[in-house]
C-alpha cells in the first residue's frame, strides 16, 4: 500500500545567521550560542528539551490544538524545500 502524507499549514521561519531578532519574536525562548564574536548556532526550546539549529535551518512551529503547548523544532534547508510549499503571504 502507498501513503501520501496529509497537508500540514506550519508557521516558520529561517535563520539565516543575520535575523535573529526576528527568530526571537518568531520563538522568544530562543537561546543564543556565540561562538567568539559571532552566534554560531542556536537552541530553541522543545517539548523534549533543546533543538539545534544552524545558519540557513528552518525552525518550524506546529501546534496540535488549542490545548496542546506549541512545538518548535528545526529543519534542513533542502528537506524543508521538499516538504513545504509556501502558502498565502
Amino acid at each position: 500500500m502507498k501513503y501520501r502524507k496529509k497537508p500540514v499549514v506550519v508557521d516558520a521561519i529561517q535563520w539565516t545567521g543575520k535575523n535573529t531578532s526576528a527568530v526571537r519574536r518568531f520563538c522568544p525562548a530562543t537561546v543564543r550560542v556565540y561562538d567568539g564574536r559571532k552566534i554560531s548556532y542556536l537552541l530553541i526550546p522543545a517539548l523534549s528539551g533543546r533543538h539545534v539549529v544552524r545558519k540557513n535551518d528552518w525552525i518550524i512551529r506546529s501546534a496540535k490544538g488549542k490545548l496542546s503547548p506549541c512545538k518548535f523544532y528545526p529543519c534542513k534547508p533542502d528537506i524543508f524545500e521538499q516538504t513545504y510549499e509556501k502558502v498565502g503571504s
